[in-house]
């Protein structure tokens, strides 16, 4: 009786001490749940050395003119969160969303024309524009006082050391890994995709020859083929420009380069390569007609609800290694809003500037609604993107759920219009009249040799330069 006794109070004590600990770990999981939603938002009145009344006089506007999101969740989300906003500081906030094609053509029409949005979002380096821009130190400066460090991928495309110059605040960026399809790559050889320009070329003839379906890295002048452009040429020791801004191109390195993309085109793509617009080689890798491209997540997000299979069939990886075990990978685009010379009301001025401030301070959310595509300059703000078990670490959306825990260290691997310096206006018209895309399919197409494809964009790009310079815009500040 007793025995049966103690076996009954000792089951109670078992039962209660696991219920305890289910619920602990309910509990737990609950916690760690939380912590990876994006924080509550709050509009502060005060950032750094920058302070700002708790509501705007009647009649403040503030007009803003971007692209239309890769990500549409994004849009709906910002236009919303700008509404709020403008409730919130007592201003009116109109949300303007053009094609990304258009947006060097209105900024460049509403300088000229002395009128147009309060601030105006890029999507790479306006430095081309500097002429027209207003300097934005005292927002940089606040944002670096209350974020901390912004990534170097963001300030090298905003700042002009030569000048001392802020004339943008980018407030994100995104990581351009490399993009494959897993069973291709595997009987290929490559169970973890290409790690290098010489896996590219051998696994991709392979994958060509047996499947024909080919590679899909663009020549055309779109901005997709401008990233692999400079990413395939810094990998291969080369570069565009030197620290300074000097014409650095015709160099061996970069002959080498083209000559590694016109052997590739001819043993593993198709012409169409040729005339890519910047949407050509999502759709191709979505619809199953590409091997490997170069491109952000964006096109995943949008395999994941058209084309499930596809998307598990998708990997990720680093950038490629070049011939001498360097990687420069490019970002794919950059998040950075101007306010232009012609905005001169003071409340607007000030109300542009806290909404700078405002949006970085609430980025989880913007990371959160692109669905990890936007990533924060400023990497303090957005903690759960990085955290472990966090959003890189556990995409609930992915199989397996850590496929996009690659681009953790992005940032490593990424480089930028300008570099190994900062962006200045030749980079950025450089990079808007699409020179490197066009170099590269002159000598694919056996145009030019590669080594005189090279030597007469390198004179285009040194016009350009030497314009610039004359304006006092290129070179390094005095020690």
């Amino acid at each position: 009786m007793m025995r049966s006794a103690m076996m009954k109070s000792a089951m109670k004590g078992y039962l209660f001490r696991g219920g305890v600990c289910v619920l602990a770990l309910l509990l737990t999981t609950a916690a760690a749940a939380a912590e990876l939603q994006p924080a509550p938002v709050h509009f502060a009145t005060k950032y750094g050395s920058m302070s700002f009344p708790a509501r705007f006089p009647a009649g403040t506007t503030l007009t803003i003119t971007q692209w239309s999101h890769f990500v549409p969740r994004y849009d709906k989300w910002f236009d919303q969160y700008a509404q709020d906003w403008g409730k919130h500081n007592n201003v009116k906030v109109t949300v303007q969303h053009i094609n990304l094609g258009d947006l060097v053509p209105t900024l460049a029409a509403s300088i000229a024309a002395g009128k147009g949005s309060t601030l105006i979002e890029t999507i790479s380096t306006p430095a081309s524009f500097i002429e027209g821009l207003q300097d934005l130190a005292d927002v940089n400066h606040a944002a670096q006082q209350a974020f901390g460090k912004q990534d170097a991928v963001c300030t090298s495309q905003s700042y002009l050391p030569l000048k001392n110059l802020w004339y943008g605040y980018c407030h994100g960026w995104v990581p351009d890994p490399g993009d494959y399809r897993i069973s291709l790559w595997r009987e290929a050889g490559y169970p973890n995709g290409p790690r290098s320009y010489a896996d590219l070329y051998a696994g991709g003839v392979k994958i060509f020859q047996k499947t024909g379906i080919p590679v899909g890295v663009g020549m055309s002048p779109e901005l997709d083929s401008e990233f692999y452009a400079r990413s395939l040429i810094w990998s291969y020791g080369g570069s565009v420009f030197d620290k300074c801004g000097n014409v650095a191109l015709d160099s061996p390195q970069v002959v080498k380069a083209v000559e590694f993309q016109t052997k590739l085109f001819k043993n593993a793509e198709t012409p169409e390569v040729f005339s890519w617009n910047p949407a050509s080689n999502n759709q191709a890798f979505v619809s199953g007609q590409a091997s490997y491209i170069q491109n952000s997540i964006s096109f995943y997000r949008t395999a994941q609800q058209s084309n499930a299979k596809n998307a598990a069939d998708t990997g990720f990886s680093p950038g490629l290694k070049g011939p001498g075990g360097e990687v420069h990978q490019t970002s794919h685009v950059w998040f950075i809003y101007v306010l232009p010379k012609y905005v001169t009301d003071r409340e607007q001025t000030l109300a542009a500037k806290k909404f700078l401030l405002d949006l970085t301070a609430n980025y989880s959310w913007a990371t959160h609604e692109s669905e990890l595509y936007n990533f924060p300059a400023f990497p303090k703000t957005v903690p759960q993107l990085w955290a472990h078990n966090g959003w890189l670490d556990h995409d609930a959306s992915s199989v397996p759920t850590d496929k996009l825990e690659v681009l953790r260290n992005a940032v490593e691997w990424t480089a930028w219009p300008g570099y190994p310096g900062f962006a200045n206006p030749a980079a950025s018209e450089v990079y808007n009249t699409h020179l490197l895309s066009t170099m590269l399919a002159q000598a694919a197409l056996g145009k030019k040799t590669p080594a005189q494809a090279v030597k007469d964009t390198a004179a285009q790009v040194a016009s350009i330069v030497a314009k610039w310079k004359a304006k006092g815009y290129i070179g390094c500040p005095a020690k």
